[in-house]
Formats: structure tokens, C-alpha cells, sequence
């Protein structure tokens, strides 16, 4: 990486080879819409290598520390919303910064040069107020649209119908064919029919004997024949019995 897009993060005196590094490492793990904002380095009175850093983003805190000769690296990284509290004590040889999060155990770094602990500290700190300035604003403003009235309208009330008036209905003319036939009444049921007490009936004439038999002979017949043509009977009875009831004429 050019020198030049490191001049922002070695103002202070830091050693641009290991910014270098510790800058390439955080830029791996910045998410969308984050940016290294600055790098502070420890600067032990002995020679170091490979020393501890702090490195502030727009929303997060990166606290590295190079182990095993520098073939590993630890990270402890804050959200700011995460840190309670940022303290630093200026002593002879630098400075120690301490971070103090909400839940576990405070971090600190010693050995950070004065100018740079005294950055470290404004830009924390302003990063924590403007976090605790957002938060009123959001919780006024959720209780504002809490407390806000809705407006419901109120149920349309159904009106009952009306009672439709009352029509009778209209008369079924009978067609004088369908109509009933009055029922004669007991006294005209046994109503004897008027006689004439002066004039007897003529009594009917009687029918000749003969006409008589032939008649029941001719019925005799038609029965027999009947019975032939339904096939109850054998034409051979048939001719038998046809000429027994002609022998009684």
C-alpha cells in the first residue's frame, strides 16, 4: 500500500509499517458503510515489534494484540452502543487507555503516546455522546407516534327494514267446470220421487225364452273363443267344447 493513503493514520508518530498491517487486517472486518476513522499504536520504552493498538471506526472500537511473535492476532471489538465509558492516565512513558463496556471486563492498553491517547479520548467520547444524544430523539419520537390518537370510524349501525304493508292476495277464479257440485242434503238424498198413486208402471215385458238361451249361448261362445285365442286352450278342446254348447240349441 502507497505511503500517501496512510498519512491520515501516522500524523501522530505512528510506525507506518505496522499500521500498515493492522490497517489491512481491519479492513477485512469493516461492514457496510464503516471507516477507519483513526489508529493508535503502543510505544513501549523498549523496542516492540509487533505492540498493541487501537484502532476507532465510525461504529465500532478494535482493540489488537499480536501473540506468538506476531503469527497471531487478538481482537476484542466494541459496538459503541457496547461501551460504557472510555478512561485514559497520563504517566511517565505514555499513557494508559481504558475501555469500559457494559457487561464483562474493562480492557486496557498502557504505553500509548499522550497525543495519541489525547485523540483516542475526543473521538470516543464524541462517539458516545452523539450515541446518547440519538437516543432520547428515538425514544421521544416512539412516544410521540405512541401517543399519537388513531382515529377509528365508528360502525355503521343497520337500520331494521321497514315492515312491508300487508297485501291479501288476490282471488283464484275457479272455472265453473272445476268448480264442486253441491251435496244434496239428507233430506233431498231420501226424498222419495213423487208417484202418481192413480197410475201404477207398466211392468217390464218379459223376454222370450228362447232369445234368452241363445243369448247365453252366444256368451258361452265368445268366452271360449276368447279362451282359445289366448292359447289356454287347444284348438282340439276347442272344437269339443264349441260343439257341446251348439248341440244345446
Amino acid at each position: 500500500m502507497e505511503n500517501y493513503q496512510l498519512d491520515k493514520y501516522i500524523q501522530d508518530g505512528q510506525d507506518a509499517k505496522v499500521v500498515e498491517k493492522i490497517h489491512a487486517k481491519i479492513l477485512d472486518m469493516l461492514t457496510p458503510g464503516e471507516s477507519i476513522n483513526y489508529i493508535a499504536l503502543q510505544k513501549k520504552p523498549a523496542v516492540t515489534l509487533l505492540p498493541d493498538s487501537i484502532t476507532v471506526s465510525n461504529k465500532r472500537l478494535f482493540l489488537c494484540e499480536f501473540t506468538k511473535l506476531g503469527l497471531a492476532t487478538n481482537f476484542e471489538i466494541f459496538a459503541w452502543q457496547d461501551i460504557k465509558d472510555i478512561a485514559f492516565k497520563e504517566e511517565i512513558f505514555g499513557s494508559k487507555v481504558t475501555v469500559i463496556p457494559f457487561t464483562g471486563e474493562n480492557l486496557t492498553i498502557d504505553y500509548i503516546p499522550k497525543t495519541q491517547a489525547r485523540k483516542l479520548y475526543q473521538l470516543i467520547k464524541a462517539a458516545l455522546d452523539n450515541l446518547q444524544t440519538q437516543k432520547p430523539e428515538a425514544k421521544e419520537s416512539k412516544i410521540i407516534i405512541e401517543n399519537k390518537p388513531v382515529y377509528t370510524p365508528p360502525a355503521p349501525v343497520e337500520r331494521a327494514p321497514e315492515p312491508k304493508p300487508f297485501v291479501p292476495p288476490a282471488p283464484v277464479e275457479v272455472p265453473k267446470e272445476e268448480r264442486p257440485q253441491p251435496t244434496p242434503t239428507i233430506n233431498e238424498s231420501f226424498q222419495r220421487p213423487q208417484t202418481n198413486h192413480f197410475t201404477q208402471p207398466t211392468p217390464p215385458a218379459p223376454k222370450p225364452v228362447e232369445e234368452e238361451a241363445e243369448d247365453e249361448i252366444t256368451a258361452k261362445l265368445k268366452k271360449l273363443k276368447s279362451l282359445y285365442d289366448k292359447q289356454l286352450i287347444t284348438q282340439a278342446e276347442y272344437e269339443t267344447k264349441k260343439a257341446e254348447i251348439l248341440s244345446k240349441l
